[in-house]
């Protein structure tokens, strides 16, 4: 029998999700997988839903592991910055959106309130520092969602001649810039960039 631990666990349920898909993780694939009994696993998560939180948690250590703001940071750059890396962490799984959405960053809260008072400090109106950065992060999460299930969806070929082609990071970059150039706004602050290139192809 495979010796395993609770990191084990999770390593290998990631490693699965990559393999199979969101949709095919299961505690008897794992536990195969693993070498063990299904029940074994009850012993480091109790429930299903509780393994898929260790995993969302632990797929957000690339960015969790990201630099903090500094006071000498300017906070639109720090802003595009720490919503790009939130978007590459989530492109580094197998429907690392769906895994992601509704788990509830319970170990990330101290980081978390360090950028809020960042943005805070830096000038930003507490209210709308806290809606940027909500907003932000669901609009991440969207596009990779839809990124992702497009990538999932087979190479196109069933789509009309005519539908036109979304480059998802070109897209990405113009939806976060209009965030971004909206917060500035409020707080009279000059925007930083221009919208990039165009995000829609084909048109």
């Amino acid at each position: 029998m495979t010796k395993v631990n609770r990191e084990i666990v999770v390593s290998e349920a990631l490693d699965l999700l990559d393999e199979v898909g969101l949709d095919m993780v299961s505690t008897r694939r794992l536990a195969k997988r693993l070498g063990v009994e299904q029940p074994a696993l009850y012993w480091y998560f109790r429930t299903k839903k509780d393994l898929l939180a260790a995993m969302a948690e632990a797929a957000m250590a690339p960015h969790a592991a990201a630099p903090l703001p500094t006071p000498d940071d300017d906070w639109r750059d720090w802003f595009l910055d720490n919503t790009r890396s939130f978007r590459r962490t989530l492109l580094m799984r197998r429907d690392g959106a769906r895994l992601h959405a509704g788990s509830t960053p319970a170990n990330d809260l101290d980081r978390i309130r360090r950028k809020m008072d960042f943005l805070i400090t830096s000038g930003v109106p507490e209210r709308d520092a806290r809606m940027a950065m909500l907003a932000a992060g669901r609009f991440t999460v969207g596009s990779v969602l839809e990124e992702q299930a497009d990538a999932g969806s087979g190479d196109g070929s069933d789509q009309p001649a005519d539908m036109p082609v979304i480059d998802y990071e070109s897209a990405f970059e113009a939806g976060l810039t209009l965030i971004l150039d909206g917060l500035a706004h409020r707080t009279g602050t000059p925007l930083l960039h221009p919208i990039g290139s165009e995000a829609v192809t084909g048109v």
